[in-house]
C-alpha cells in the first residue's frame, strides 16, 4: 500500500471535478448550510473544475471551467465566458440557469468558463467598475491559461443574463482607450472578444432606475450612469451582438435592449434582437416560450467556428 501514498497525496491537491447529465430544465437542490444559494446540480455528461481562482490573491470569487468529457491533448476548443445576473447585488456562477447555458454549450463543442465577479453585500458598498475590470481580467486570465483549458485563444465569446448581459456588452464594445483595462494581471493579454450574447441586460442605465452598486443616483452622477451603459460605446467594427429580451420582462423593460439595437444600427454594426413574446425576466436557453438551443448555437458557431480566429476589436482597439 505503501507505494500509492504519493498518488493520493496527489489527488489532494487537484481541483475539485464533477462529472454530474443535462435536463430541460436543471433542478435546484436543498439550501446549503453555508449559503443562501442553492446546491449546485452538475450534469454527468460534462467535466467541471469548481472554483479556479482567476483573479488577485485574496479575492474571493472564482469561476467553474466545463469542457467536455473526452479532450484530446491537441484540441483547442472555442472558450465562452458566462456572467451571471442579479442586478450587480445578487447571483452566482453556479444558478441553474449558469448551469443549464453551460451544459447546452459544452455539448456543442466548447469550453465555457462561468465566473463570479464583484458584489455589492453591503449598504453604501461601491462595486462599478470593479465588476467590469473582472469580467475583462476573466477574458485574459482565459486566454493566457487557454492551453491548460483546451481553449483557442483567438475564439473567446461572451454570454450574460441580465446584469450579466450588461457586462457582456461592455466586454464586445469597450476597447483600451475607453479606460476599463488594468494593467494588472494579465495585462498585456487582450480582453478583446470574438462575439457576445445579451440576455436582457440593462444597457442604457440614465433611461433605467438608480443603480446601488454606484452608491450615488442618476441625479447626483449622471456621468457614471452614461459611462456604465454599453450603448455609450457602439461602433461599427465591433464584434456581432446577439440580444434576446421578452415581452413581459417586468425588470428590465424591452425597451432596454431595443435603444441597444437601435444605437447598434446607427453605427452599422453587425448585431440581431430577438423578441421572445410572453417571456419574462430571468430565463435560460430553454425558456417555456421558445426554445432558444437553436439561436444561440447558431450565432455562435457563425462567430467562434467559421473562418480564421481573430482578436476581435484590436485592429480598432486605438481608435
Amino acid at each position: 500500500m505503501k507505494k500509492f501514498l504519493p498518488w493520493l497525496f496527489l489527488l489532494a491537491w487537484l481541483p475539485a471535478r464533477a462529472q454530474v447529465t443535462a435536463t430541460n430544465e436543471p433542478a435546484e437542490a436543498s439550501s446549503s448550510a453555508k449559503s443562501h444559494f442553492p446546491s449546485p446540480v452538475y450534469p454527468h455528461n460534462v467535466q467541471v473544475v469548481t472554483n479556479v481562482a482567476y483573479l488577485d490573491a485574496g479575492r474571493e470569487e472564482t469561476a467553474d471551467v466545463y469542457s467536455p468529457l473526452q479532450l484530446a491533448l491537441a484540441d483547442r476548443l472555442p472558450g465562452i465566458l458566462i456572467i451571471h445576473g442579479g442586478g450587480f447585488n445578487d447571483g452566482d456562477k453556479a444558478r441553474p440557469r449558469e448551469i443549464n447555458i453551460a451544459t447546452n454549450l459544452v455539448t456543442q463543442g466548447y469550453v465555457c468558463v462561468s465566473i463570479n465577479y464583484r458584489l455589492r453585500r453591503k449598504a453604501g458598498e461601491v462595486t462599478w467598475p470593479q465588476a467590469v475590470y473582472d469580467a475583462k481580467t476573466a477574458i485574459r486570465w482565459l486566454r493566457a491559461t487557454a492551453a491548460q483549458w483546451h481553449i483557442d485563444p483567438a475564439r473567446i465569446g461572451v454570454i450574460g443574463c441580465s446584469a450579466g448581459g450588461n457586462l457582456a456588452t461592455m466586454l464586445a464594445l469597450t476597447r483600451p482607450k475607453d479606460g476599463f483595462d488594468l494593467a494588472e494581471p494579465y495585462g498585456k493579454t487582450s480582453s478583446a472578444v470574438s462575439c457576445a450574447v445579451d440576455f436582457y441586460g440593462a444597457v442604457n442605465l440614465p433611461e433605467y432606475h438608480d443603480m446601488k452598486m454606484f452608491g450615488r443616483t442618476r441625479a447626483e452622477a449622471p456621468e457614471l450612469y452614461v459611462k456604465a451603459s454599453p450603448v455609450t460605446y457602439v461602433y461599427r467594427e465591433a464584434p456581432p451582438i446577439l440580444i434576446v429580451h421578452g415581452t413581459a420582462d417586468a425588470t428590465v423593460p424591452l425597451a432596454q435592449s431595443q435603444a441597444l439595437d437601435a444605437a447598434l444600427t446607427r453605427v452599422g454594426a453587425e448585431h440581431q434582437l430577438v423578441v421572445v413574446p410572453g417571456a419574462p425576466h430571468t430565463f435560460h436557453l430553454q425558456p417555456k416560450q421558445r426554445d432558444l438551443r437553436p439561436l444561440v448555437f447558431d450565432f455562435f458557431a457563425a462567430h467562434l467556428k467559421s473562418g480564421p480566429g481573430r482578436l476581435a476589436g484590436e485592429a480598432s482597439a486605438s481608435h
